[in-house]
């Protein structure tokens, strides 16, 4: 059998070969391909926990797939993730050809709010109380609140650095103007904090800059869309918006309310007695 070069060869050769696969091989196919966004941007640790099955066995589920192991496997969900994100130009073609823009302007406003109404709601669900009021003090105590974000998450970013420093707080938004990202980033101290936010598909640089602050011991406060966002590893706490739509132009409104909520609940923690300022934890 051929290595699958792509998910639709990897998804034959599956069926092709299923009667041949152990029964955990099978609860692993039957995972994957109902899940490959997650499978795609998982650890073999996280994937294999979602799935039920030691790391091991996926080495051995990619080996009877002809593949060299895990790794090579997941970059062939990676490439689809890319092939599948598109310009924006294409994802209104799609969604014209789809029938979804023929209605008109209103209908097409409709449905964008009824997507954000859903989107909304998953958020409700996967930001626990908890987490927020974590992620506040953390915010509170810091000396200095460093923000970063790229591409369609830059908005939350400039939110978040703007409103945060209405509550007094110091706070630098790293924008890379200049090219000068990197020297920015490097400045960032123990006591301070890095606040992050990126979503699918995940900004190499948010990711990496996440990465070498938690080597640093510098806490790490993400908002990110799903718990198998490459993000978690690196965060003290994470605040997760939800899987996210499925739309293909894809909305703001939930990270944005999420980012008010959190300049809302460190507001609060701001006013509350004695309240420490000027450590991270």
């Amino acid at each position: 059998m051929t290595t699958p070069a792509s998910f639709e060869e990897f998804a034959n050769a599956v069926s092709a070969t299923y009667s041949r696969l152990s029964p955990q091989q099978r609860v692993i196919a039957q995972h994957v391909l109902e899940h490959p966004h997650d499978f795609a941007l998982g650890t073999a640790a996280t994937v294999a926990e979602a799935a039920g099955v030691q790391p091991s066995a996926l080495v051995r589920f990619a080996n009877a797939l002809n593949f060299s192991g895990f790794s090579e496997l997941q970059q062939l969900f990676r490439n689809r993730l890319l092939e599948q994100a598109g310009t924006y130009r294409e994802r209104i073609s799609a969604m014209k050809a789809n029938g979804a823009a023929a209605a008109g302007t209103a209908q097409t406003l409709a449905a964008s709010v009824e997507q954000a109404v859903s989107d909304l709601r998953q958020l409700e669900r996967a930001s626990p109380e908890a987490a927020l009021r974590h992620a506040a003090r953390v915010l509170c105590r810091a000396r200095r609140v460093h923000v970063f974000a790229q591409r369609r998450a830059f908005p939350v970013a400039a939110y978040l650095s703007y409103a945060l420093a209405q509550l007094d707080l110091r706070v630098q938004l790293h924008d890379g103007v200049g090219g000068m990202l990197g020297e920015s980033l490097r400045q960032i101290e123990r006591g301070e904090v890095l606040l992050v936010v990126s979503f699918k598909n995940y900004s190499p640089e948010v990711v990496s800059a996440a990465s070498a602050a938690k080597a640093r011991r510098v806490p790490v406060i993400a908002l990110t869309d799903h718990p198998l966002s490459p993000l978690k590893p690196a965060a003290a706490v994470c605040l997760f918006t939800g899987s996210g739509t499925t739309a293909q132009v894809r909305s703001l409104v939930a990270p944005m309310c999420l980012a008010q909520t959190l300049v809302v609940a460190t507001g609060q923690c701001l006013v509350e007695p004695k309240a420490p300022r000027g450590r991270a934890r």
